[in-house]
């Protein structure tokens, strides 16, 4: 017998298990384990659909009498990712509440996941609705490989890459992630460069730190090493690619000192937490998902600064801007001991 649950509270008797393991949904995972939910606190879905509900799909899951598959919320949000027909196939029987499973990640992984899930099961998604999210996905996560894309979406990588060419606003990134939540770099040279650079510094320092670091696999680090001990440049001779100057003298883009940019440092914080929702140690436990959770909150960016910003009433400045200082000394804090540690 399970409870109903109105926002994110514990709820005793229930399915959900905070200690379980997750399942994986194209490199997203949701809990695998499902809570009734009472569906007024339910909001609407971000759907990839361009026509919306389907409401001749609906009436016949409404009609079928058979008990339907739990949805997928975002619990901070309890925004429905997958499963809106379902939901409204309950409401037409009449029913209150809802078997859902949750997904703790960030909001900006809602929409890929929505995608993921409509391509693998239900009424699919039609060809053109597949291209419309696939750019949608490769603006909002450029960072993702073709092929990691491909598969969220159910399109072929050469099809990825193609509208990757075609669609407007995509930031540059100089790494991607793949299927297999390995970072790989566009340009191998700059990556055997900055290998280079990390080893120069430290040269006792583990391969696997500086591949990590580097965003190149062991055997390139290794061989970097290899090539620095005997005299050679890092990058083969014919792999070397030209690096344009900045315009105002600083650091060529992909160069160690041009990662204070701000668009690199956003790219760079997305891969970190990316590595981090797929390490089992966090996601498994309960205190790693909070932690984990705390960290998207505080990776705001871009737009949804602005909004923030603009839902500030003006009698609660001052004290929204005490708590926000106080907070950045807090993680200061505890970034400081994790380093001591």
């Amino acid at each position: 017998m399970t409870e109903t649950v109105h926002a994110d509270v514990p709820v005793k008797n229930s399915h959900r298990n905070f200690s379980a393991p997750e399942v994986e949904s194209g490199g997203l995972a949701v809990g695998q384990w499902t809570t009734r939910v009472d569906i007024r606190s339910l909001l609407p879905a971000d759907s990839p659909r361009a026509a919306g509900e389907n409401i001749k799909h609906t009436r016949l899951l409404a009609e079928s009498g058979a008990r339907l598959p739990p949805i997928v919320v975002q619990r901070s949000t309890m925004r429905v990712i997958d499963g809106m027909h379902r939901l409204r196939a309950a409401v037409l029987r009449g029913e209150t509440e809802i078997e859902v499973r949750f997904f703790d990640g960030a909001e900006e992984d809602c929409f890929p996941l929505a995608v993921r899930s409509n391509t693998a099961h239900g009424l699919p998604l039609s060809l053109e609705e597949r291209a419309a999210a696939a750019k949608r996905i490769i603006r909002s996560h450029a960072q993702w490989s073709n092929q990691a894309i491909g598969e969220v979406t159910g399109l072929h990588a050469k099809t990825i890459a193609a509208l990757r060419r075609s669609t407007e606003g995509v930031p540059q990134v100089a790494a991607r992630i793949g299927r297999d939540g390995r970072v790989r770099p566009l340009d191998g040279a700059q990556g055997r460069m900055l290998a280079g650079e990390l080893l120069a510094e430290r040269p006792d320092a583990p391969l696997r730190q500086i591949a990590r670091a580097a965003g190149v696999s062991l055997g390139t680090a290794s061989d970097v090493r290899r090539r620095i001990r005997s005299g050679q440049d890092p990058v083969p001779t014919g792999r070397r690619t030209a690096v344009p100057s900045s315009p105002a003298g600083g650091a060529a883009p992909g160069s160690r000192r041009g990662a204070a940019d701000p668009k690199a440092m956003t790219q760079n914080r997305r891969v970190m937490l990316w590595k981090l929702r797929k390490d089992p140690s966090l996601r498994c436990n309960e205190v790693g998902r909070a932690l984990l959770r705390w960290l998207e909150v505080q990776a705001v960016e871009g737009e949804e600064w602005e909004r923030l910003l603009d839902s500030v009433p003006r009698h609660c400045t001052a004290a929204i801007a005490e708590l926000a200082r106080g907070c950045s000394g807090a993680w200061q804090e505890f970034a400081a001991q994790l380093e001591r540690r």
